[in-house]
């Protein structure tokens, strides 16, 4: 089947074409930009994608259209779609109709952490001989890709409550029908199509009545998830961070080391080489669901032990003259809080930890969080903030009472421009974004190479 994919460069879509291609479908693709890493991947795979939207790339017809939730009414390929008559589906009834029946699904949800939680999941299973397929929002280090699939029943999937289609406003998890589902936590995201927390626990509530009784659902007990499951679970249950479920306690202050007890009984201690209470959650989530289907803790903390984390999740990306530079995809108060922490932690009052964010999602551009955001860079000694014209409030005005000196300037040029002159041996520099931040790493190192190759 020729199977032709609109959005094909979303973290979701991408690895969905891989997934396809590997059932022996002909996969084509087009995006609005096609960029790195996702395009990478997909051409290191034979995928032809093309740039734009102009309906020509429908012909020869394909056989099934998948339109990603980017796409609109308005969008050249999508009316040329409908007006057609060509057979279009999502990109998560596509995964539900063609590649998870059989399987054994183990979801990962939540507003934060999904993508380290479910790489580590699929490390798990995999160390411990189990053979996962998955399909995760990011490249996982220790495979290369970011979605595969295999003959062995289990199927690692991160579980976005994002919308599936413009003719699907479903969360796209209701798709998936997990037996094994872990829930990180649960706050007020994407504004764009969620216009409360109530809203998301809706669609969280139509999930939890998809997990078999047999199932197990995995949780912190925090309230927005409890009130959730109050709505009715009939599943089984295990509490995360809780004395009466999986609790972690900390030998070292940035996490890097801890023990892992289940019930009050000791499962064994881990030393590795993330940090962050975060991370600490994301590993007992793994931890707790790689059980489920068999994996002893014992052997999970030994796999855990060698997991590098995925990319863009507080990834080193270089360190020039004493200078660390980190890309990261933190771009909600919390996990930007929770980021920052974890580094601060780990060089105490060694160095300075700066901040560079670009409020690039559909949330933070409605301003949603410009009241948290500020509070957010508190362990951040200086912060530098990209003020595009896309968003709806006052960057400025927002930034200038918090806890952190902060620089909001218009253009990512302007941001390199103000870091050159004051970035020094020993600072820890975290860039977060949820994009691609016009490639001001790249562009960053490059200049500090430079300067150091002249020096």
């Amino acid at each position: 089947m020729h199977i032709h994919i609109l959005g094909i460069c979303g973290t979701f879509m991408g690895g969905l074409a891989l997934l396809a291609r590997q059932q022996g479908h002909k996969i084509t693709g087009s995006d609005a930009n096609v960029y790195p890493p996702m395009s990478t991947q997909l051409e290191q795979q034979g995928i032809e994608l093309i740039e734009g939207y102009d309906p020509a790339q429908l012909q020869p017809q394909p056989d099934l259209v998948v339109i990603g939730n980017a796409m609109s009414r308005g969008n050249p390929c999508v009316e040329a779609v409908l007006d057609r008559g060509i057979p279009y589906t999502s990109g998560p009834q596509f995964l539900a109709e063609h590649i998870l029946p059989g399987k054994w699904v183990l979801a990962v949800s939540g507003t934060h952490g999904k993508t380290t939680t479910a790489s580590m999941l699929a490390w798990l299973l995999e160390d411990n001989g189990l053979n996962p397929s998955f399909l995760i929002g990011g490249v996982v280090r220790e495979f290369g890709l970011s979605a595969r699939l295999t003959d062995d029943p289990f199927f690692v999937v991160e579980a976005d409550e994002y919308d599936s289609a413009f003719f699907d406003k479903r969360s796209k998890f209701v798709h998936y029908r997990p037996r094994t589902l872990v829930i990180n936590n649960l706050e007020f995201d994407h504004a764009d199509i969620f216009d409360s927390l109530k809203d998301i626990q809706r669609q969280f509530h139509h999930l939890l009545r998809m997990v078999p009784s047999s199932g197990l659902v995995l949780h912190p007990p925090m309230a927005s998830i409890t009130d959730t499951i109050a709505m009715g679970c009939w599943s089984q249950q295990q509490l995360l961070g809780d004395d009466r479920g999986w609790q972690a306690r900390k030998l070292t202050a940035d996490g890097s080391a801890f023990e892992v007890y289940l019930e009050g009984q000791l499962q064994g201690q881990l030393a590795w080489n993330l940090i962050g209470d975060h991370n600490i959650s994301n590993a007992l989530a793994a931890l707790a669901a790689a059980r489920h289907v068999g994996v002893r803790p014992a052997d999970g903390l030994a796999s855990l032990a060698k997991f590098q984390g995925p990319k863009r999740r507080l990834e080193l990306r270089a360190e020039i003259g004493g200078i660390a530079i980190y890309d990261d995809f933190a771009h909600h108060p919390t996990a930007i809080a929770t980021t920052l922490n974890g580094v601060r932690q780990r060089i105490g009052d060694r160095g300075r930890v700066i901040a560079v964010l670009e409020p690039r999602s559909n949330t933070m551009k409605q301003g949603v969080h410009q009241h948290t955001l500020a509070a957010s860079l508190a362990e951040a000694d200086l912060a530098f903030m990209l003020a595009p014209g896309s968003v709806d409030w006052d960057v400025a005005a927002a930034m200038a009472n918090g806890p952190t000196p902060t620089q909001v300037l218009a253009s990512v040029d302007a941001i390199i421009e103000q870091l050159l002159t004051q970035i020094t041996a020993g600072d820890q520099l975290v860039i977060m974004s949820n994009g691609g931040f016009d490639s001001i790493h790249q562009r960053l190192i490059d200049k500090l190479r430079a300067i150091h190759a002249s020096a």
